[in-house]
């Protein structure tokens, strides 16, 4: 069947006929008498060769066929409708679904949405966060930013902030604290990346203390707990500059240490599209680069 001929009237009559469950009220959403509501489910019908509904005194209840029919419609015109709402003042908007790792989410990409939005009007993002364990293709992702080295079988990384950590605490923790080896007598909160603080005692020039304290899966969380004095926590002052300027924060010790940066990734079996390149432009410009460490 050629598409042009499609019979579109009788098909968008039978939807709204089958969702209601009623010519009436079909023709009510549809702006049209109930006879033509009637007449094009009939027509479509004998086109079909098939019955639809059971005409019963109740109302109307759908045949198998009604049933089986009646999806396909549906999201075909759901379909439509959603890229019909895509445009606007006569130019295609572009959906750009994103995955991002929730601390990074939340003190780098939110302050700066409006930003992206105001040099990217035509681009709608969807954002959604994960605890850095993303599947791009599984989740129906366009990209995603993740935390590690940037080494993911199948994946395109561009680095957009480096990340490197260093103790933080409150301030009365910090008053316990006057050299690095004083950590071993506090509680070390931990994030699920073991490595993190044997890489920074050994930066310090030290052997890391047994492991122990409680293990988070948010970073953010692990921060917050530090903040309220449960212990030190091993953060980027890169991400958290308004706790340490409040002082809600302190920074005891002035190592740092390399354990990763954030990254915007998308399969390299994808070529890019122009909303994933408008994202990648913007993450990567030196204003907005240099904006994080301005802002966090």
């Amino acid at each position: 069947m050629l598409r042009a001929q499609l019979p579109l009237n009788a098909l968008r009559a039978f939807e709204a006929a089958a969702r209601r469950l009623s010519f009436t009220a079909a023709a009510v959403e549809l702006y049209v008498t109930q006879a033509a509501v009637s007449h094009q489910v009939k027509a479509l019908e004998q086109r079909l060769g098939v019955k639809l509904f059971h005409r019963l005194a109740r109302g109307l209840v759908l045949t198998d066929e009604g049933q089986a029919l009646l999806p396909a419609v549906s999201d075909s015109f759901d379909q439509i409708e959603r890229t019909l709402q895509r445009f606007r003042a006569g130019a295609l908007r572009e959906v750009l679904s994103v995955g991002v790792v929730g601390t990074f989410a939340v003190r780098w990409l939110l302050p700066r949405l409006e930003r992206f939005r105001e040099a990217h009007p035509l681009v709608e993002l969807r954002l959604s966060t994960h605890n850095n364990k993303v599947d791009i293709a599984a989740e129906g992702l366009d990209m995603a930013i993740r935390f590690g080295d940037g080494a993911w079988h199948g994946v395109r990384a561009e680095e957009v902030l480096r990340a490197a950590v260093t103790p933080l605490c409150a301030p009365r923790m910090a008053a316990r604290l006057e050299s690095p080896r004083d950590l071993a007598s506090v509680p070390l909160l931990r994030s699920y990346r073991s490595q993190e603080w044997p890489a920074w005692f050994a930066a310090a020039g030290l052997d890391a203390p047994p492991a122990a304290g409680p293990v988070f899966d948010s970073l953010s969380l692990m921060i917050q707990a530090a903040g309220q004095g449960a212990g030190v926590a091993l953060g980027p002052p890169s991400l958290f500059g308004r706790e340490l300027h409040a002082r809600v924060l302190v920074q005891p010790f002035p190592t740092t240490v390399e354990v990763g940066s954030y990254w915007l990734t998308s399969l390299k079996s994808r070529a890019p599209t122009p909303a994933m390149e408008a994202l990648r432009a913007w993450c990567l410009a030196p204003e907005v680069q240099h904006a994080a460490y301005e802002e966090a």
